[in-house]
């Protein structure tokens, strides 16, 4: 799971752990990532914790081939983590911007698809969800970088989902629509958060869509409160 330390990972993560599955924690912030595994530890789960800036493509690589070599299998995917970058004009949207909002909403999860795709089909039920937004059916001004990369995301994890048909992968995009994060907060700074729901609000429906019970392909599924 990427993006574990804070928000929606966070929560997804403790609630995985509650539901008896050990996590693979991936997130930049080792403190964070600390934090995490404590309270993972006091719900008597256990995780492994990644500190990995998903820019650093060999660090995926050598990240998924470790994983490999340990388990053998991977059951579920969950990619979370995402960047907002710059809220501004197309054209006033700095090449270095567009090219990190790219790397991590984008190349990170090409790159872990394929570095993981071996270890989930060897799962008798490999599941992948991706995060997106409603962001990218909207067309709204100046949120063209960030919309933009969570298109090519949808579009990335449905053209996967498509081509495990007729395996034991299953691969869907999740809209969390409007959640009370970190995130939501720098978007949206005149917003009360208390009217949004929590992230753990989400952990049910991201759990079922990760569950081996889940015969969803190829879906865009929203959050509903």
């Amino acid at each position: 799971m990427t993006g574990a330390s804070r928000g929606i990972g966070r929560a997804a993560a403790l609630a995985l752990t509650k539901a008896g599955a050990h996590v693979v924690a991936v997130a930049r912030t080792v403190g964070g990532l600390e934090e995490l595994d404590d309270n993972i530890r006091k719900e008597g789960g256990t995780a492994t914790l990644v500190p990995l800036d998903l820019k650093d493509f060999a660090g995926i690589d050598r990240m998924g081939a470790a994983l490999i070599e340990r388990w053998g299998r991977l059951d579920a995917l969950f990619g979370n983590a995402g960047i907002l970058g710059p809220l501004t004009p197309l054209t006033h949207l700095q090449p270095k911007a567009w090219d990190d909002i790219m790397a991590v909403n984008v190349t990170a999860n090409y790159r872990l698809l394929r570095v993981l795709d071996g270890a989930l089909r060897q799962s008798d039920s490999g599941r992948v969800l991706m995060s997106s937004s409603g962001i990218v059916h909207h067309n709204r001004p100046y949120w063209g970088g960030y919309a933009v990369s969570k298109a090519a995301l949808e579009t990335l994890t449905l053209t996967y989902a498509a081509e495990c048909n007729g395996t034991n992968v299953k691969a869907n995009v999740f809209n969390p629509g409007k959640t009370r994060t970190r995130m939501r907060a720098e978007a949206m700074p005149g917003e009360d958060p208390m009217t949004l729901p929590a992230p753990e609000e989400l952990t049910p429906l991201i759990l079922e869509l990760l569950s081996p019970a889940c015969m969803r392909n190829g879906e865009l599924v929203n959050f509903r409160r």
